[in-house]
């Protein structure tokens, strides 16, 4: 079975619908990272197949859970889940932040070429970051422990917003949390090709 007919496999099963432009530009997608990697280093994933379930599907699978507004990737890396929610759903903006200028590079090309116009790129560390816009949710996938990922990204959410970790299993993570933070929801994921347990935790202020 080829990667597209893959692709196909987990977007039904995670039970979402795209158009077929979407569709291709997931797939220049995955080309783009594989190429790139094989200089920079972004992933340690080299298989095709695994980057599909590790990477995309993997940062697909969180969408049913998010929701309309100005949103803030922090730690995207390669752009993970940044790049793929922001191809997802257009009509919403994105931040994407990391420290790592040659990971930045490839996104902010990756941008480009899939004429992403919802994504901003910001090469930071999250903490320096100051803007007076504030995000109605702030997402990260293996970027810190949760309580730092709190710490560090507190002064950009909004009044209303939330926190969102991809996660493993988190339960140690969240019992150093600060106490005026409290833990909204914890989501079991299921990912297709992905045998491993995964949990998205939604976080608010008090």
């Amino acid at each position: 079975m080829n990667v597209q007919n893959k692709l196909d496999q987990g977007i039904a099963k995670l039970g979402l619908e795209i158009g077929s432009d979407t569709n291709q530009k997931l797939i220049t997608f995955l080309t783009l990272l594989k190429k790139w990697n094989r200089v920079y280093n972004l992933t340690a994933i080299r298989d095709h197949d695994q980057m599909l379930s590790h990477h995309v599907l993997d940062s697909m699978a969180v969408l049913p859970y998010l929701y309309s507004g100005n949103w803030m990737d922090v730690g995207c890396g390669a752009g993970l889940p940044g790049l793929v929610l922001a191809l997802m759903r257009p009509d919403w903006q994105f931040t994407l932040v990391d420290s790592n200028g040659k990971k930045m590079s490839f996104v902010q090309q990756v941008a480009i070429e899939l004429e992403l116009k919802n994504i901003k790129v910001c090469c930071a560390r999250v903490e320096d970051v100051r803007t007076d816009l504030k995000f109605d949710g702030i997402i990260s996938r293996a970027f810190a422990a949760t309580e730092d990922f709190v710490k560090s990204t507190r002064h950009l959410l909004a009044d209303s917003g939330r926190w969102l970790a991809m996660k493993g299993t988190p339960d140690k993570e969240l019992r150093s949390l600060s106490g005026d933070v409290e833990v909204e929801r914890i989501i079991p994921i299921s990912v297709p090709g992905l045998n491993a347990a995964r949990c998205l935790v939604i976080l608010k202020v008090k």
